[in-house]
């Protein structure tokens, strides 16, 4: 998933481009390095991570933990704090998706992460004041978490970062990579720079936009392709980076996971997919029969199941709406409240599970869905105030266009691997008496840290045969 802000200037009458922010996220084959931060261990007062700016929202209460965060029960080993941003995350995550649904049709596959959009965001709020910092607060989410986790967010998402990537074990990984490009002959706020570099693990490394924008655009490229085995590639188009450019940001988000229990290949027959159009096409369909958690919910018209990965920690979750029931109308109803209901509710038992085999890819804008949400000044060159990033006090600063780029592969083992089988086409039937979750028509899905819900990954699929 690559997500690309272009932040830029206003000078007189020149605009000088500031930030391309990319943010990448995967499911697949990978390489990506973790940098391993003494602030997995630190405590707030070890290491201040104080942007220039804060923001009180006027309608909460003071401090300690939300009445909402007081009545639940944090899941174990669970900093309250990690688990308040965790649950703005989510917020922000099904807002953002139904903004991003909307704006594209049924048939379309989705694919994004709404981690990965939220950090680079956070990012940018480390030099954000006024309104513009009001805007980020709001349309992420990050005012509905108390004050002290809001003052010390940035800490607090690297305490996410932290239980997020350890979770790399001999069958799973999940990693992530920051990295700050900088025009050479400019000088960034210290502030921002230890922040980016102590939270998100982003370095500055110095480059000659000046007078070398291409070279520029394409060493970043190269840096982006080989953290991601080269599945995503010229990130930055043509054009993004040019003399006026000062800097790039490049966030990685990465999972390879193997299924707990994988789908066994001689099982895959190709099968009818029934696309919400109407139409029907043929795709390889998975199919095994195992314990696993799950869920019908009759009043919602909607089935549930978590397929783990090995290790436990990283899970997908499809629903899948009932026959009749359009994957739209479970869209516009779904909300973190009832998603949590639903996970509360799953059970172990004995279950048929077809599933498509699939592999997509999505690349959007950001930009306009975001101004829809509430965040406007932001790309405004006359609104925006982001004094906190550069020195010399400059307020000329804004983000003139935002990216994402997903990839998203699903096959019998659960990762990326490189293999074909030829299958020929074949009615298939039903187990008797057995419950049967199949996954034939368009569903939602979650790639998620099991235990405090945290959503790295999510989307649709509509359309499995493309």
């Amino acid at each position: 998933r690559a997500s690309s802000q272009i932040v830029t200037s206003l000078s007189g009458c020149r605009r000088m481009h500031l930030f391309v922010w990319l943010i990448l996220g995967l499911w697949g084959a990978a390489s990506a390095h973790h940098h391993v931060v003494d602030i997995c261990t630190a405590k707030p007062k070890d290491i201040p991570v104080n942007p220039m700016c804060i923001y009180r929202n006027p309608e909460k209460e003071s401090e300690g933990l939300g009445q909402e965060q007081e009545k639940e029960k944090i899941p174990d080993l669970t900093n309250p704090r990690v688990w308040e941003l965790s649950k703005a995350n989510t917020r922000f995550a099904m807002e953002f998706y139904k903004h991003l649904a909307d704006a594209k049709n049924d048939n379309e596959n989705i694919f994004m992460s709404p981690l990965s959009i939220s950090t680079a965001f956070a990012m940018t709020k480390l030099g954000a004041c006024g309104s513009t910092l009001q805007q980020l607060m709001e349309v992420f989410r990050f005012d509905s978490i108390s004050e002290k986790t809001s003052d010390q967010i940035h800490f607090f998402f690297a305490k996410l970062n932290c239980r997020l990537y350890k979770k790399a074990n001999k069958s799973s990984e999940l990693v992530s990579a920051n990295r700050l490009f900088g025009e050479k002959s400019l000088t960034f706020n210290e502030t921002y720079q230890n922040i980016s570099e102590v939270v998100y693990g982003a370095k500055l490394w110095p480059l000659n936009f000046q007078e070398k924008p291409e070279q520029s655009r394409a060493l970043i490229n190269e840096w982006v392709s080989n953290k991601t085995e080269k599945r995503i590639t010229d990130v930055i188009p043509e054009g993004a980076i040019d003399p006026l450019t000062v800097l790039v940001l490049v966030n990685t988000i990465y999972f390879k996971g193997h299924w707990k229990s994988q789908f066994p290949t001689v099982n895959t027959k190709m099968d009818k997919f029934y696309r919400s159009d109407g139409e029907v096409c043929t795709t390889p369909m998975m199919y095994q029969e195992a314990k696993f958690r799950h869920v019908s919910v009759p009043s919602d018209h909607v089935q549930v199941v978590e397929l783990p990965y090995k290790g436990d920690d990283i899970t997908m979750v499809l629903i899948l709406p009932n026959k009749g029931k359009s994957l739209g109308a479970v869209e516009r109803d779904l909300n973190p409240e009832r998603l949590q209901d639903w996970l509360s509710s799953m059970k172990e038992i004995s279950l048929s599970v077809y599933l498509p085999r699939f592999r997509i890819e999505d690349n959007f804008s950001l930009k306009e869905k975001l101004r829809h949400m509430g965040l406007v000044d932001l790309f405004d060159p006359d609104l925006a105030k982001l004094p906190g990033i550069v020195t010399e006090g400059r307020t000329d600063l804004y983000v003139s266009d935002a990216f994402h780029k997903a990839f998203l592969e699903v096959n019998e083992e659960g990762s990326e691997a490189a293999a074909s089988t030829a299958v020929v086409i074949s009615g298939r039937s039903f187990p008797m008496n057995k419950m049967i979750f199949n996954a034939n028509r368009p569903f939602l899905l979650f790639i998620r840290e099991a235990t405090i819900n945290t959503i790295i990954f999510m989307g649709r699929i509509s359309n499995p045969c493309t």
